[in-house]
């Protein structure tokens, strides 16, 4: 009975080792698969991060369009937008008011 015991204690060792083996094994393929993915997710988030900042600039470029576009409807509700268009466009002018033009 004794000699049974051994064996079964060298028996029980090796399982151990073995377990310990699978498990560090599991754990290490563990790591290396969320090491992986933390990187990927650094990339990803460098992407997003600079389509943020390019569509930051889109939107404020369009902001300042929009102001633009608002500065001039106002503008062209203005006395001296008509008085533009009619001379420009038009070529009307006040009465008694002389145009020179240049020769080629």
């Amino acid at each position: 009975m004794r000699v049974n015991r051994k064996v079964a204690f060298r028996g029980r060792k090796r399982q151990n080792k073995m377990g310990m083996f699978l498990v560090t094994t599991v754990v290490i393929m563990m790591l290396a698969v969320v090491f992986l993915n933390s990187i990927q997710l650094r990339a990803k988030q460098a992407e997003y991060k600079a389509r943020q900042e390019q569509l930051q600039a889109e939107i404020d470029a369009e902001n300042e369009r929009a102001e633009e576009i608002e500065n001039f409807k106002k503008y062209t509700k203005t006395k001296a937008y008509i008085e533009e268009v009619a001379k420009d466009k038009l070529g009307l002018v006040y009465e008694g008011e002389i145009i020179f033009e240049t020769e080629n």
